[in-house]
């Protein structure tokens, strides 16, 4: 690694920084995602029981307790559980897009690199082979082999240095995006399912017990 980095030129440490910048990025929103996904479909069973029994305190203390951006978006309505239908439907939505910057933060710093790191390969190439004429004009055209495959090494290692950075950071990229989309998907669902509960539970009566100033 250290003699790509010298026989490179200055472009490799651009190059360089850009592949510890995407290993951080990803490694630190993989993280975030892995903790941030949980069973929706549990949780809304076990908070479905709860509702049954008209223990709205207790279900949004569960929501309180359970990691994720869907379970905050059910707790954000189970606080104002006693709202009509379409301000919960509110609720449901604002809370869940409180919680996509959260989800989307540093990804498009990826994607920059993702367009970046070619272009500084690119660049690095030229650099290499404006040095390889330029030996061979110093030379009246008879510049050795060596001298000149010099700047053509230089050229094809920062070429291959940004490709190395771009592609793997690409897929990267949409690896987290995906699971972003699902976490949204699963945000989605869970407004659209606390929304039901709690109206269900009104038309059939159950006593809550509870106040949104005791939640």
């Amino acid at each position: 690694m250290p003699e790509f980095l010298q026989k490179g030129g200055p472009l490799m440490w651009p190059l360089l920084l850009c592949s510890v910048v995407a290993v951080a990025v990803f490694l630190e929103r993989a993280f975030f995602v892995h903790r941030a996904t949980i069973r929706v479909g549990e949780l809304l069973r076990g908070l479905a029981n709860l509702l049954a029994l008209g223990n709205i305190a207790e279900a949004a203390q569960e929501c309180a307790s359970t990691p994720g951006p869907a379970a905050r978006v059910m707790r954000a309505v189970l606080l104002k559980h006693d709202l009509p239908r379409a301000e919960l439907r509110d609720i449901a939505q604002d809370a869940g897009q409180l919680e996509v910057p959260k989800l989307e933060r540093n990804l498009g710093l990826l994607i920059t690199i993702v367009y970046l790191a070619p272009l500084i390969g690119l660049l690095g190439t030229v650099v290499g082979l404006i040095e390889a004429f330029t030996v061979i004009g110093a030379q009246g055209g008879y510049a050795t082999t060596a001298e000149i495959g010099a700047g053509i090494y230089q050229s094809l290692l920062t070429t291959a240095g940004g490709l190395a950075i771009c592609i793997p950071t690409l897929l990267g990229y949409q690896y987290l995006s995906a699971r972003v989309n699902e976490l949204m998907h699963d945000m989605e669902r869970a407004g659209i399912e606390i929304v039901n509960l709690l109206i269900d539970l009104r038309r059939s009566g159950v006593p809550t017990g509870s106040t949104p100033s005791e939640l």
